[in-house]
């Protein structure tokens, strides 16, 4: 555990020599105390129950339902006008998953902006339906995250900085929502890290973590971590820190940043 934060292993990016449904006990052998990954839809929930408890690992955090790859909806459908009766089922479906999992978050896509809507129609769709999803949400023990992602490896995707992410929590409450902080994007956007990361830790409450430019595990890329994990601290973060990045030779053999990087 880096700086004392637990670390989440995110079961669609690490431990991919696997079939998914054995990537769980693979994760606890390797020391994560819990997962986080995308889409648990394809399987049933008390499969899934079944094999965090087998695993002995908590559920951290599921995205919202998305569309297929290549498809209008791909990246969710929070910020699309008109779409309001298919994101709530989106919705209702996820918060469903992510009560029987025991996951405390659930990432609520943005969406990629179509071409004929403009940037303040798509902010305004966006907060109205987000603020329906943390109405949904209340009581139930998850909260509403977002995440901006980066025009790179998102091209079109509504939330491309933190402040835009922000301003979203803003406007939908603080004490409704907040931020799925990546590390990783806020790099690439925006770069000069460690003050991004004083000005927007506030809101967050997950961090996800992936080392520029190859989105490969901390210590291979351009960032130094230890200053890095440093402010996170300093900044009073006590949340899971999610691993979503590619291994650069293999998830086990790449594990020693752990270590490395805090040292």
């Amino acid at each position: 555990m880096p700086g004392g934060f637990p670390l989440a292993a995110n079961l669609k990016w690490l431990f991919t020599e696997l079939p998914f449904e054995r990537r769980f006990d693979a994760a606890a052998a390797a020391g994560f105390g819990g997962v986080e990954y995308a889409a648990p839809y394809p399987y049933p929930p008390a499969r899934l129950r079944g094999l965090l408890r087998a695993a002995g690992l908590r559920q951290v955090l599921i995205n919202s339902p998305a569309g297929e790859p290549g498809s209008p909806e791909r990246a969710g459908l929070a910020c699309l006008p008109g779409r309001a009766t298919d994101f709530r089922t989106g919705i209702e479906r996820g918060l469903t998953y992510a009560t029987e999992l025991g996951a405390g978050l659930l990432h609520v896509l943005a969406g990629i902006v179509p071409p004929d809507v403009s940037a303040e129609r798509a902010f305004a769709t966006y907060v109205t339906n987000l603020a329906w999803a943390a109405d949904q949400a209340h009581g139930t023990g998850v909260r509403i995250v977002v995440e901006a992602q980066n025009e790179r490896d998102a091209p079109g995707y509504f939330l491309r900085t933190q402040a835009r992410a922000a301003a979203v929590v803003e406007a939908v409450g603080r004490d409704r929502a907040g931020l799925l902080l990546d590390l990783y994007h806020a790099q690439v956007t925006e770069g000069d890290l460690v003050r991004t990361l004083g000005a927007w830790l506030p809101y967050a409450l997950h961090l996800q973590i992936a080392d520029p430019p190859d989105r490969t595990e901390p210590g291979t890329g351009e960032l130094r971590w230890p200053r890095v994990f440093d402010a996170v601290r300093e900044a009073g973060y006590a949340g899971w820190v999610g691993c979503e990045y590619r291994p650069a030779a293999g998830t086990v053999a790449g594990l020693g940043w752990v270590t490395e990087v805090t040292a």
